[in-house]
């Protein structure tokens, strides 16, 4: 019983994960990860500043 009771919250949240993940349209987290990075990367690199030549000595 104390196995139970003690990982009660876990399998509950599991097993609502699962139900949630078959029944809804859930979107892909690393897909959209991968697409966050790569606009910040592009924002970044228009917002940069220019280099100028005292930075290369």
């Amino acid at each position: 019983m104390g196995l139970i009771r003690n990982y009660f919250s876990f399998l509950v949240g599991t097993a609502c994960g699962v139900y949630i993940a078959q029944n809804y349209e859930v979107p892909n987290i690393k897909k959209v990860v991968h697409s966050a990075l790569f606009t910040a990367k592009v924002v970044e690199e228009k917002y940069r500043k220019p280099k100028s030549d005292k930075d290369d000595v």
